[in-house]
Parts: structure tokens; sequence; C-alpha cells
């Protein structure tokens, strides 16, 4: 029996794709697996921000074009790309557990960002991370960047930027975890929703494929994602916006802190709630709407209205 990924063609899709297919073959024998890449509009476009061309969906629509077509069985993506809204007919099915949520600190020269010079350059593609950093460093010069890890860190070893912030799942799904400088703290930048998740996409009517997978789920992680999917839904967040949400367990509770944020860090709307873990996806409504009524809601409307 044959069983098809789709997957993007970067050295990280590849990564996480293969991981996903030895654990299927190991579980079942029976089957082969078989990886079919695809290139997304998002991998042509690398010298535009996403922000500008449409977000991370560009990362995943012609994939789900492929499942939806049946010429796949299974799309893996990094769950931090996938939409809050799936196509009819398409669905998430097991999460696989979560790797390090947390983003870290890469530089030649710097250990951490608080060493970092006045007005120093530091690249990164993502408006969320660049709105963190200037709450914390205001002085920071934040350079776009994008193109795959070799890409980035090329450009700080001849010395175009003092540092890039990445996420330690995709270095460390790499192997190339050598490279982090400092771990941030994930309540110190929060992280985008999902990061460091896997993102198992599926036709909706396909039991047989659901079947198969049921074994990679681990429950923390789904709990979690799940809320963190949910305060992104509520929201109707894209990548225009630097929306983060990061839900941990703790003591026996679901800790779910989220913010929305100016895009240059002026004003920053941030909470956190607690709550059981049967809670997890009403608790990412509530504290969504608990943000939009903290003035969020003001915040989002200035930034689509500028874009």
């Amino acid at each position: 029996m044959t069983f098809k990924i789709g997957t993007r063609g970067s050295q990280l899709a590849i990564a996480q794709s293969e991981w996903v297919k030895k654990k299927i073959e190991t579980r079942h024998p029976h089957i082969h697996v078989e990886l079919i890449k695809i290139k997304t509009t998002g991998d042509k476009m690398l010298d535009t921000p996403l922000s500008k061309i449409g977000g991370k969906a560009l990362f995943v629509k012609e994939i789900e074009e492929t499942l939806l077509g049946k010429a796949v069985d299974l799309a893996v993506h990094s769950l931090k790309d996938v939409p809050a809204e799936l196509p009819e007919g398409l669905m998430l099915s097991a999460t696989p557990k979560r790797e390090d949520p947390r983003d870290v600190f890469v530089s030649v020269k710097y250990q951490t960002l608080q060493d970092l010079p006045q007005g120093a350059r530091v690249g990164t593609s993502s408006l969320r991370r660049k709105a963190q950093l200037l709450i914390m460093r205001h002085d920071l010069e934040i350079v776009p960047l994008r193109g795959n890890v070799d890409t980035r860190l090329q450009k700080l070893k001849e010395g175009e930027i003092q540092a890039i912030i990445l996420a330690a799942a995709g270095l460390k799904r790499l192997g190339i975890d050598n490279h982090i400088t400092h771990v941030i703290p994930s309540l110190q930048m929060l992280p985008a929703i999902g990061q460091g998740a896997l993102g198992l996409e599926v036709r909706r009517d396909d039991e047989r494929t659901l079947r198969l997978l049921k074994f990679l789920n681990h429950e923390e992680t789904e709990v979690t994602v799940k809320a963190e999917r949910a305060f992104l839904r509520t929201l109707e967040g894209g990548c225009q916006v630097p929306i983060a949400a990061f839900c941990r367990f703790k003591d026996g509770l679901l800790h779910l802190s989220g913010m929305v944020s100016e895009l240059d860090g002026s004003h920053t709307v941030r909470d956190e709630i607690t709550g059981e873990k049967d809670q997890a996806e009403q608790m990412g409504v509530i504290l969504a709407k608990k943000l939009l009524n903290s003035g969020a809601d003001k915040i989002l409307a200035h930034i689509y209205k500028r874009s």
C-alpha cells in the first residue's frame, strides 16, 4: 500500500515530512510512504514581505488543492503556517508532540538581545517578532528577512545584520541548533500561534487516513494548540497584524497568554487566563474577546485600514 504526503520542498518541510513518514512506516510496516514536493506561491515570492502578498496561507494553498484533488493523502505543514479557517472538506487530524515553541536569538558577536549595540540591525520576517523586539529595544533597526535558514545565517555571517530571530523548533528539526546563541523565554517574546507544532491536514471524509494517523496524537499538544487557534480564529487575524499566543499546562491548569500589537510595538494589548483542559477552545475565544474589549479592536482596525 502506498501513502502519499504532500509537502513544500524546503529543507525544513522535508525534514518534518520525513519524520512523519518514518513514524508511519515504523507503526505500519505494510505501508510505503512517498513524499510529493509541491512548490507554493510563498516559496516562489521570496523578495516580498509575507504581509504584503497575502500572508502565510501562501505556504499551504497549493498543497491543500493537491490534497482536495486526491493526488496526496496527507499534507504536512508547520502549524503556524496554517490559517485558522480551513477549506471546506479539509481538517487537521492527529497533533504530534510539539517541539520547542520558543524563539531564539542567533548572533556571531553578541550573546543576548540586551548585548546588541544601539541601532543594531536584527533580521526577521515576522511582524510579531518585530513588534515585540521594538517593545524590548525601540532603538533596533528591524530588517525584513526571508528565505531558508541557510540564507539567513549567511547574511548574519557576512555582517549584513548583527542578529536574527528564528524559531527554535526549525533549528532543532534541522539538527543545527548549535547556532542558537540564546533562547528567548516564551513570556518575554510570545510565540506564533502553533509554533513548534506540526499540522497534519487530511480530507474530512478520509476515515482510513484519520485512523492511520491517530497514534501520532499528543493530547497536551492537541489541547494547547486548540486554545491558541481559537484565539486566532476569534480575532480573524492574519499575517498583517502582530498577533501572538502561547498556551501551556502548569499545576494541572491551562495558562493561555495572548497579545495584539501595533506594528512598531507602540501600543500593545496583552493578557492571560487560566482554565481546565476541556475548556481549551472556549479559553481562546474568551481571551480574544477580552483583548478586543481592551483596545485590540482599535489596533486591528488601524492596521487593516493602512494595509
